[in-house]
């Protein structure tokens, strides 16, 4: 057991402390969503609910229990075993917190009462709880000065550990709600030494300086397991009462297939199940046979998840170049197991975005060049195919077919004639019905970008809009690709420098210097003139040698709340990717929505078009 070693906390004395010196920087006030701190609390093992997952928040918390949870949020809290002797008379070795309580004694977490007695049963205070966290802070009693608990509580909401707790005076008694809500605010804490406290048990913070949630439950998250007979017996607790997500969606143990790919969190009591395979060739194995960790299959290399594929892919395996094979995919579309083909097809279809001249294997350790295209899919993804019968150029639109023994087969995609406006629940394109998972790909040139239905609901898509649409044997359009219509493979960013220079001939040179996403570029001396003044601008084609730059619109703003722009009695939906700056001294620096109205800066949004036309706020720049 490695626990960190603190001062003891008198929890029924007053303490000794000297004078403070507090972390720089200070925190956000927003209070985080109860979901996502109970989904922290739990992924951590620091609480966790009954066997049903019900986490009884409204129950008052022991002393047994929030040492417990003390010591859980510590470094190697984890490995606490069974206690080996009676830390207490009250406290017998056989008590369930009887390990929790030596451990909590050993680091200096917390002590007895002066009889002798730990008294596990007792309810405990704001007070109590809040020093035992900031001592897991390391801030000992040798650092306050005062009565106590005055000076603890005075520092628990300097450090804004105080965010979402219904217990505001030192005696009030501690809900499993508040004691959740604590230690979740100490994960973000800087310690004494100006180090966030989460760091010390191997994880991180996201940009705004909270919990990254996503990469915690990544780092706990166990697996992955394929679905194949008694496969129940492999997960390391009951599951009974579980939470399953299946391909996104909740979902439940009964709809498990044969053959899909498992992950869990016990402490969350969770399970994540994807059913995605793929059938086709292998092509490559990179980097090689010795050590695999990607193989690329229909023209796509997807990233090996588990030591059982890189071992079935390795030159010990079963499977080598040339063999036909599925692939099952997991979490961010990884493999997690390699088997024999089964008996599937698939189809997509998308934009080409590159032709190039690329080297295959012949299965027999030959090689040979073919053209390859690289295609944007309406699934977002990005696939190559080798071109055996036609051929194509950047821009067009391709079908691909990939039959159940890996052969793939492309075609260039017919034009269609199809228009209506899509409602504003997004089910339906005119009288046609969308389905629930369809694909929609906009695309601009040779670029596309995917957009969920939501995206396009309201607007009035002419027959010069829609490139290409299929429809599923339910007669709903499953894939559905649009000519320019959202916005969205635009870039947007600052245009802060523009010089004319003319050259006393006919010839004008320009020069242009704008900010996308935090990086600058400079157009120096070119002949094109855009119709452009500094501000908030789109920019059309590569970044370096773009084909346009428009200026947006601008709107003077007052504030944001969710994803809409607040402007006076108006307001203005922000993009998904919109770029949020701050404008000091001259110079554009990115931020966050957060920090600028905690700082209560002005704010002015632009946008690109009206957003019945599908138009979004996609700049807002704070001063």
């Amino acid at each position: 057991m490695k626990l960190k070693s603190i001062l003891a906390a008198g929890t029924a004395a007053a303490l000794t402390v000297g004078l403070l010196v507090l972390p720089a920087g200070a925190r956000s006030t927003t209070v985080p969503a109860q979901q996502e701190v109970t989904q922290v609390v739990n992924a951590l093992g620091i609480m966790v609910g009954d066997e049903q997952g019900n986490m009884q928040l409204d129950r008052t918390v022991t002393r047994a229990e929030f040492i417990t949870m003390a010591v859980k949020a510590s470094p190697n809290g984890d490995q606490v075993g069974e206690a080996s002797t009676s830390p207490y008379p009250d406290v017998p070795y056989t008590h369930w917190a009887a390990g929790f309580v030596e451990a909590g004694v050993a680091a200096g977490l917390i002590t007895g009462y002066s009889d002798g007695t730990f008294r596990p049963s007792n309810q405990i205070t704001l007070a109590e709880g809040v020093t035992i966290v900031l001592q897991l802070l390391d801030y000992g009693s040798e650092g306050f000065s005062g009565a106590y608990p005055s000076p603890q509580m005075a520092l628990c909401r300097s450090l804004k550990l105080d965010r979402g707790l219904s217990a505001q005076n030192s005696g009030d008694l501690l809900t499993r709600r508040d004691a959740m809500y604590l230690f979740y605010n100490m994960l973000s804490t800087n310690n004494q030494s100006g180090t966030p406290y989460i760091t010390s048990l191997g994880h991180s913070l996201n940009a705004a300086g909270e919990v990254d949630l996503l990469a915690l439950i990544n780092d706990v998250m166990d697996g992955p397991l394929v679905a194949a007979g008694d496969w129940q017996s492999s997960i390391p607790f009951s599951l009974s009462g579980v939470t399953v997500t299946r391909n996104g969606d909740p979902s439940s143990l009964s709809k498990i297939q044969e053959n899909d790919v498992i992950y869990w969190c016990q402490p969350m009591r969770t399970l994540w199940v994807y059913s995605d395979k793929v059938v086709g060739t292998i092509q490559s194995i990179t980097p090689d046979t010795s050590s695999p960790t990607a193989v690329t299959i229909g023209g796509h290399s997807y990233e090996l998840d588990s030591a059982s594929a890189a071992y079935a892919l390795s030159d010990l395996g079963s499977y080598d170049l040339g063999d036909t094979v599925t692939l099952l995919l997991g979490r961010q579309g990884k493999v997690a197991a390699v088997t024999e083909p089964m008996e599937t097809t698939s189809e997509r279809c998308g934009v080409v975005t590159q032709v190039t001249r690329e080297t295959y294997s012949d299965g027999t350790h030959s090689s040979y060049t073919a053209d390859t295209i690289t295609l944007m899919a309406t699934d977002g993804q990005t696939y190559r195919y080798e071109c055996t019968t036609q051929t194509y150029e950047p821009g067009d639109l391709v079908g691909v077919n990939i039959a159940a023994d890996g052969t793939v087969s492309l075609k260039r995609l017919p034009s269609v004639k199809l228009s209506g406006k899509v409602n504003s629940s997004a089910t339906k394109l005119g009288s046609i019905p969308l389905a629930s998972d369809v694909e929609i790909l906009d695309v601009y040139e040779n670029v596309g970008v995917r957009v969920f239905a939501s995206r396009v609901a309201g607007l009035n898509l002419t027959q010069d809009m829609i490139s290409y649409y299929t429809m599923n044997g339910s007669g709903e359009i499953d894939r559905l690709i649009l000519k320019d219509v959202t916005g969205d493979t635009y870039n947007y960013g600052m245009l802060t420098e523009m010089v004319v220079m003319p050259t006393g001939t006919v010839t004008t040179y320009y020069t242009y210097v704008y900010d996308v996403g935090g990086t600058t570029y400079t157009l120096p001396n070119i002949t094109t003139g855009f119709p452009v003044s500094t501000g908030g601008v789109m920019i059309k084609g590569d970044l370096s040698n773009p084909d346009k730059i428009y200026n947006l619109t601008r709107v003077n703003a007052t504030s944001i709340s969710g994803n809409q722009l607040i402007a006076l009695n108006r307001s203005y939906t922000m993009a998904d990717n919109v770029v949020i700056y701050e404008y000091r001294n001259g110079s554009y620096y990115l931020s966050s929505a957060q920090r600028v109205q905690e700082k209560g800066l002005s704010l002015t949004g632009w946008y690109d078009k009206s957003e019945n036309n599908g138009g979004r706020i996609r700049i807002v720049v704070a001063k």
